[in-house]
Parts: structure tokens; sequence; C-alpha cells
């Protein structure tokens, strides 16, 4: 049986996010987080707008999700992003106890994967998932911005 709600369909959702990071001038990371099949919080990266180092948009994600549900931890949620979490993404998941973390694209230099930062013992991690759509919205923006510069 197909299922409709998996991680392809979910990746789809944060790259929409990204897609308006894209157009705001941000590096186009987005990030959502499910509950249940239920997108309970959307994000994409707010470093610029906001003028802060921190509002990554998985930050920004795990913020709202906490203010829907209450609480800070997400045990049994599932955080989908274009992008490999950065260390200090993937040390605010450790706090978050984040039930899985899904992925697009890798990172290589600064994801938390190559850099060994430790994740919750209970989180799941899937790479790559649409790892082809957000590379190639990350590389357009970086090309967009050296031909503007």
């Amino acid at each position: 049986m197909l299922q409709p709600f998996d991680d392809t369909f979910f990746m789809k959702k944060a790259l929409q996010e990204a897609e308006m990071a894209f157009d705001k001038g941000e590096i186009p990371v987005g990030a959502i987080i499910v509950l249940k099949d239920q997108i309970i919080a959307r994000a994409h990266n707010l470093t610029e707008t906001l003028n802060d180092v921190t509002a990554h948009a998985e930050m920004q994600a795990f913020t709202s999700a906490s203010d829907f549900l209450g609480g800070k931890y997400l045990k049994d949620c599932i955080l989908y992003v274009t992008l490999e979490p950065c260390q200090m993404c993937a040390g605010a998941s450790y706090w978050a106890q984040i039930g899985k973390i899904v992925y697009g694209a890798t990172e290589p230099e600064r994801g938390f994967m190559n850099l060994n930062t430790k994740l919750h013992p209970k989180t799941k991690v899937v790479g790559g998932i649409l790892e082809n759509e957000c590379s190639q919205l990350l590389k357009s923006f970086f090309i967009e911005k050296r031909n503007l510069n």
C-alpha cells in the first residue's frame, strides 16, 4: 500500500520553506516538524532577517513545535530539514530529545555527522531524502550571490 505521508512527502514541504528563505535572500534551508503525520511547525532560515546567527531553520522549528505542544521535549516528533544540521542545531535536537531527524543534502564541512556531534541516544537519523533537489537550491543560491557581488 502506498503511504502518502512518507519522508519524501514531508521533505517537499521542508523544501517549500527553503524556497521562501531563498526568496528573502536567506540561505535556503527549510525545516518542518511532524507529529503523527501532522505538520506542527514550519520554519526557514532567518539569520539575516533577524540579524541572529542562531536563527537557523531547525532552531525556529524547535521553538514553534515546543510552543504548539506546550512543552520542550519533542520525543515523538520528526524533524525534516533540507540540509544536514550543524553542531548547534544537532545539540538543540539532543536537548529537545527529537525522535527522528530526516535531512536532504549533506553538509560535509559543518554538518553534525562529520563533526561527530552526539544526538540523543533514541534519535534516529535518515539522510539523503530529495538530496539532489535540496543541494540544487543551495547551489543556485550561492551562484546567484556570487554573481551579484
